[in-house]
Protein backbone atom coordinates (compact mmCIF):
# COMPACT_ATOMS: atom_id res chain seq x y z
CA UNK A 1 0.00 0.00 0.00
CA UNK A 2 1.39 3.43 -0.87
CA UNK A 3 2.04 6.05 1.82
CA UNK A 4 -1.01 8.15 1.02
CA UNK A 5 -3.38 5.17 1.14
CA UNK A 6 -1.74 3.93 4.34
CA UNK A 7 -2.12 7.34 6.00
CA UNK A 8 -5.74 7.54 4.86
CA UNK A 9 -6.54 4.10 6.23
CA UNK A 10 -4.96 4.96 9.59
CA UNK A 11 -6.96 8.20 9.73
CA UNK A 12 -10.23 6.31 9.12
CA UNK A 13 -9.45 3.64 11.72
CA UNK A 14 -8.57 6.30 14.29
CA UNK A 15 -11.93 7.95 13.59
CA UNK A 16 -13.68 4.62 14.25
CA UNK A 17 -11.81 4.30 17.56
CA UNK A 18 -12.67 7.88 18.52
CA UNK A 19 -16.34 7.19 17.87
CA UNK A 20 -17.49 10.77 17.40
CA UNK A 21 -18.94 10.56 13.90
CA UNK A 22 -22.31 8.84 14.18
CA UNK A 23 -22.75 8.47 17.93
CA UNK A 24 -21.68 9.70 21.34
CA UNK A 25 -18.05 9.07 22.13
CA UNK A 26 -16.83 7.59 25.40
CA UNK A 27 -16.47 10.92 27.20
CA UNK A 28 -19.95 12.08 26.23
CA UNK A 29 -21.51 8.75 27.26
CA UNK A 30 -19.78 8.61 30.65
CA UNK A 31 -19.52 12.27 31.65
CA UNK A 32 -21.72 13.33 34.52
CA UNK A 33 -23.16 9.94 35.47
CA UNK A 34 -24.56 10.41 38.99
CA UNK A 35 -22.92 8.02 41.47
CA UNK A 36 -26.30 6.84 42.76
CA UNK A 37 -27.30 5.61 39.27
CA UNK A 38 -24.14 3.68 38.39
CA UNK A 39 -25.53 0.39 39.71
CA UNK A 40 -29.19 0.95 38.77
CA UNK A 41 -30.99 -1.56 36.53
CA UNK A 42 -34.52 -0.64 35.53
CA UNK A 43 -36.92 -3.57 34.99
CA UNK A 44 -36.02 -5.49 31.84
CA UNK A 45 -32.50 -4.06 31.62
CA UNK A 46 -29.80 -6.71 31.93
CA UNK A 47 -26.76 -4.56 32.80
CA UNK A 48 -26.13 -1.47 34.89
CA UNK A 49 -23.98 1.45 33.81
CA UNK A 50 -21.17 0.05 35.96
CA UNK A 51 -21.38 -3.36 34.34
CA UNK A 52 -21.34 -1.81 30.86
CA UNK A 53 -18.37 0.41 31.74
CA UNK A 54 -16.41 -2.50 33.20
CA UNK A 55 -17.28 -4.71 30.23
CA UNK A 56 -16.03 -2.00 27.87
CA UNK A 57 -12.82 -1.67 29.88
CA UNK A 58 -12.13 -5.40 30.09
CA UNK A 59 -12.91 -6.08 26.43
CA UNK A 60 -10.78 -3.17 25.18
CA UNK A 61 -7.91 -4.27 27.43
CA UNK A 62 -8.22 -7.80 26.06
CA UNK A 63 -8.24 -6.65 22.42
CA UNK A 64 -5.29 -4.33 23.04
CA UNK A 65 -3.22 -6.96 24.83
CA UNK A 66 -4.01 -9.58 22.19
CA UNK A 67 -2.81 -7.09 19.56
CA UNK A 68 0.53 -6.42 21.21
CA UNK A 69 1.42 -9.40 23.44
CA UNK A 70 1.78 -12.88 21.95
CA UNK A 71 1.69 -14.36 25.47
CA UNK A 72 -1.61 -12.70 26.40
CA UNK A 73 -4.35 -14.99 27.70
CA UNK A 74 -7.89 -13.70 27.38
CA UNK A 75 -10.33 -13.93 30.28
CA UNK A 76 -12.78 -16.79 30.32
CA UNK A 77 -16.00 -15.95 28.48
CA UNK A 78 -18.41 -14.65 29.68
CA UNK A 79 -17.57 -14.48 33.39
CA UNK A 80 -14.21 -12.79 32.85
CA UNK A 81 -15.73 -9.95 30.85
CA UNK A 82 -18.53 -8.83 33.17
CA UNK A 83 -18.37 -7.68 36.79
CA UNK A 84 -20.53 -9.67 39.19
CA UNK A 85 -21.75 -6.63 41.09
CA UNK A 86 -24.15 -4.21 39.39
CA UNK A 87 -22.54 -1.28 41.24
CA UNK A 88 -18.94 -0.18 41.69
CA UNK A 89 -17.49 -0.58 45.16
CA UNK A 90 -16.96 3.17 45.36
CA UNK A 91 -16.35 6.32 43.31
CA UNK A 92 -12.67 5.43 42.94
CA UNK A 93 -13.54 2.11 41.26
CA UNK A 94 -15.64 4.00 38.71
CA UNK A 95 -12.93 6.63 38.17
CA UNK A 96 -10.24 3.95 37.83
CA UNK A 97 -12.28 2.07 35.22
CA UNK A 98 -12.83 5.27 33.23
CA UNK A 99 -9.11 6.11 33.38
CA UNK A 100 -8.08 2.57 32.40
CA UNK A 101 -10.43 2.56 29.42
CA UNK A 102 -9.07 5.91 28.24
CA UNK A 103 -5.46 4.75 28.65
CA UNK A 104 -6.07 1.54 26.70
CA UNK A 105 -7.94 3.39 23.97
CA UNK A 106 -5.02 5.77 23.64
CA UNK A 107 -2.60 2.83 23.51
CA UNK A 108 -4.64 1.26 20.70
CA UNK A 109 -4.68 4.60 18.90
CA UNK A 110 -0.87 4.82 19.15
CA UNK A 111 -0.48 1.34 17.66
CA UNK A 112 -2.77 2.23 14.73
CA UNK A 113 -1.15 5.64 14.18
CA UNK A 114 2.41 4.24 14.16
CA UNK A 115 3.56 3.93 10.53
CA UNK A 116 5.79 1.04 11.63
CA UNK A 117 2.68 -1.02 12.44
CA UNK A 118 1.63 -3.14 9.48
CA UNK A 119 -2.13 -2.95 9.85
CA UNK A 120 -2.71 -5.79 7.39
CA UNK A 121 -0.09 -8.31 8.53
CA UNK A 122 -1.56 -11.34 10.30
CA UNK A 123 -0.56 -11.42 13.97
CA UNK A 124 1.94 -14.27 14.38
CA UNK A 125 0.14 -15.56 17.47
CA UNK A 126 -3.36 -15.37 16.01
CA UNK A 127 -5.33 -17.31 13.46
CA UNK A 128 -5.63 -14.65 10.81
CA UNK A 129 -6.30 -11.57 12.95
CA UNK A 130 -4.57 -8.31 12.02
CA UNK A 131 -4.10 -5.06 13.90
CA UNK A 132 -6.64 -3.56 11.51
CA UNK A 133 -9.22 -6.19 12.43
CA UNK A 134 -8.56 -5.78 16.16
CA UNK A 135 -8.81 -1.98 15.99
CA UNK A 136 -12.08 -2.17 14.04
CA UNK A 137 -13.37 -4.79 16.48
CA UNK A 138 -12.55 -2.44 19.38
CA UNK A 139 -14.32 0.45 17.66
CA UNK A 140 -17.41 -1.60 16.85
CA UNK A 141 -17.60 -3.10 20.32
CA UNK A 142 -17.20 0.29 21.96
CA UNK A 143 -19.88 1.79 19.73
CA UNK A 144 -22.39 -0.93 20.53
CA UNK A 145 -22.00 -0.68 24.30
CA UNK A 146 -21.76 3.12 24.35
CA UNK A 147 -25.16 3.09 22.66
CA UNK A 148 -26.43 0.90 25.48
CA UNK A 149 -25.00 3.34 28.03
CA UNK A 150 -26.75 6.28 26.36
CA UNK A 151 -30.03 4.37 26.21
CA UNK A 152 -29.76 3.32 29.85
CA UNK A 153 -28.98 6.88 30.89
CA UNK A 154 -32.10 8.01 29.05
CA UNK A 155 -34.18 5.39 30.85
CA UNK A 156 -32.71 6.57 34.16
CA UNK A 157 -33.38 10.24 33.35
CA UNK A 158 -29.66 10.99 33.40
CA UNK A 159 -28.94 11.88 29.77
CA UNK A 160 -28.27 15.59 29.24
CA UNK A 161 -29.61 15.84 25.66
Amino acid sequence: MDEQADAGLRKHVLAVLDGRNAHADFSAAIEGVPAELRGARPPGVEHSLWQLLEHLRIALWDILEFSRDPAHVSPKWPAGYWPASPAPADDRSWDDAVAAFRADLEAMRRIVADPATDLLAPLAHGDGQTVLREALLAGQHNSYHLGQIVQLRRLLGAWPA
